[in-house]
This record gives C-alpha cells, sequence and structure tokens, in this order.
C-alpha cells in the first residue's frame, strides 16, 4: 500500500482539528435585565432574563451564557466578549444604556460586530440621547411623542421567511404592544418581522409622549400597518432585533412568541437558526419562578430538590 507522504498527513490532521474548533465554537450571549418595576407579573426582567437563559442552555450546545440581574452592568471584559447583548428592561431616560458611559461602551461594541436585542420597554430611548444610537444599531427605537404604548391584541397572520422565523408560527396575543417606531430612512436593511393594523382605540387616550399625536393618528386613520417585531444587519457586520411586546410575563409561555425571541438571539449573534427553530418547553412552574417581589405580590415557594 502506498504511504502517503508526512506533509500530506500533517495537512489532514490540521484540516480536522481546525473544522472541528469551528463545529464547537463557543458563542457568548450577555442577558441584561432591568431592575425591578410595575405590578406582579409585569416587567418582570428577572425572571424573563434567567428563563430565556434556561431555554438556551438546554437547547442550543456550545453557548456561554452571561446572566446580569436588576440592573447590574457587565464589565469591559464581558461586553466585549458578547456575541449579542440582550436588554430586557425599563427604558426612556432610564435605560441602562444611556447611564454614564454605557453608550460610548456600547458603541465600542457594535463597531465591532456584536449583535443587540431589545425587549419591550428596553426599545424606548430618549430622541436626544441614544436616539440615534438605537436607530442605527437596532433598526428603529420608540421615540417618545411619535412612538405610542396601548395594550391591544395583536394576531399576527402572516410571518416573512428569515431566520428568526424559523418554525415559528403565526400567533396573537394580548400585551402593550408598542408601535409606529421611529425606523431608519426608508426602512435602510430593516426587515419587519411581526405586522398587524391596531385599532383605532387604541388611540383613545389624549396625545402625550406615549399616548398619541398627529403622526401616529393619521397613519392609523390611513390604515397603515404597524411594524411591532423588526430586524435589521448592519454595515458594521453586526445585527439586531427589536421587540415591542413582552409587559406581561406570562406571554413567554406561549410557544411561539418565546421562540421568535429565542431564534433572535441567536441570529444576532451569528448562529445559524435551526430549521424549525429553537424547541424549548416552559411550564406554568417554570414561569411562576425568579418573579420579583412587587406590592401586592404572593411570594412563590420554590420547591427543593427532593420535590
Amino acid at each position: 500500500m502506498r504511504k502517503l507522504p508526512f506533509h500530506c498527513i500533517w495537512t489532514l490532521c490540521l484540516f480536522a482539528i481546525t473544522t472541528t474548533s469551528m463545529a464547537a465554537e463557543t458563542k457568548t450571549i450577555l442577558l441584561l435585565a432591568g431592575k425591578p418595576s410595575h405590578g406582579p407579573g409585569d416587567h418582570e426582567h428577572n425572571a424573563g432574563i434567567l428563563l430565556f437563559g434556561k431555554c438556551l442552555k438546554e437547547n442550543v450546545p456550545n453557548l456561554n451564557i452571561v446572566t446580569h440581574l436588576s440592573g447590574e452592568w457587565p464589565t469591559a471584559d464581558e461586553l466585549h466578549k458578547a456575541d449579542t447583548i440582550v436588554f430586557y428592561a425599563d427604558g426612556g431616560g432610564g435605560h441602562p444604556a444611556v447611564q454614564a458611559d454605557h453608550l460610548k461602551q456600547l458603541q465600542s461594541e457594535m463597531k465591532r460586530g456584536a449583535g443587540l436585542v431589545c425587549i419591550h420597554y428596553a426599545v424606548e430611548v430618549q430622541a436626544n440621547k441614544g436616539g440615534p444610537e438605537f436607530k442605527e444599531w437596532l433598526g428603529g427605537y420608540f421615540e417618545p411623542h411619535w412612538s405610542v404604548n396601548p395594550h391591544w391584541t395583536a394576531n399576527f397572520k402572516a410571518l416573512p421567511k428569515h431566520p428568526v422565523t424559523s418554525g415559528v408560527n403565526p400567533f396573537s396575543t394580548n400585551d402593550e404592544w408598542y408601535y409606529h417606531m421611529r425606523f431608519r430612512d426608508k426602512m435602510d436593511s430593516v426587515t419587519t418581522i411581526l405586522t398587524d393594523l391596531p385599532p383605532v382605540s387604541t388611540l383613545d387616550r389624549p396625545d402625550g409622549t406615549h399616548s398619541g399625536n398627529p403622526h401616529v393618528r393619521k397613519a392609523i386613520a390611513n390604515g397603515e400597518p404597524q411594524h411591532v417585531g423588526w430586524a435589521v444587519e448592519r454595515a458594521d457586520g453586526g445585527r439586531g432585533f427589536g421587540f415591542s411586546g413582552g409587559h406581561y410575563h406570562k406571554g413567554w409561555g406561549n410557544d411561539d412568541q418565546r421562540k421568535l425571541l429565542l431564534n433572535a438571539i441567536l441570529w444576532t449573534s451569528k448562529i445559524d437558526v435551526p430549521a424549525g427553530g429553537v424547541v424549548s418547553k416552559v411550564t406554568a412552574d417554570e414561569l411562576a419562578q425568579n418573579l420579583d417581589p412587587k406590592p401586592g405580590s404572593k411570594p412563590v415557594k420554590p420547591k427543593s430538590k427532593a420535590e
């Protein structure tokens, strides 16, 4: 039998090692939960972030999940190593991203192509503080006096073909679906994911920072569908995903809503999303775990390992 030259054997070995290393590449997901706010079952940032982490750990290999709760800011090293950064927190002037020099830190990570996911109130920043950055990094954001925050039942009858919609069926949920976002001009590089036409009743409140304005009233009167979930591919190579729902913690019990978010976290990390999406199971008991102690809430007794 003819023997292969040593240099050929070495090349084959190196190729095998490199291929295995690439297949086992570990991605880092940085999950950031804001401080507790609102009433029981609402804005459960800590419980939501921990639930996402659990679902990812159980169903996606080669992930390094780094979690910070109750508004704790990550270290510079954690930010630099993150393949995507997920915010589930209160926004506006209190958004974690606009405190101290956090926007400057995020700017550095976005420039290197890190992903960004913002959920519910975390899609809102002020037009003069965070607005330009989020418009670029996320593709769009909630802008006071332009966007609105009513509670209504959105019915997503059709979903576009996109990695984040892999395995996701059309669904409907009642939530505080913010809409009339301030998107990039001409929707540049933005793909709309969740779209519906809100009822006129969502604008029953007087005009205000979050309740209504002439622009949004005209849009709804003209029958313009509104986008409450969207994805963007940035020129720096990074990806962003905005999701305006998530007010109610129970919404994460919806398999399709939860799968969409998990898919988006993978996609913004530049991980190939499985054809059927990230399949996960969440029980009622698991939804009741890690809820914040809030006025009027009943503490949930954690089960022991024996139970």
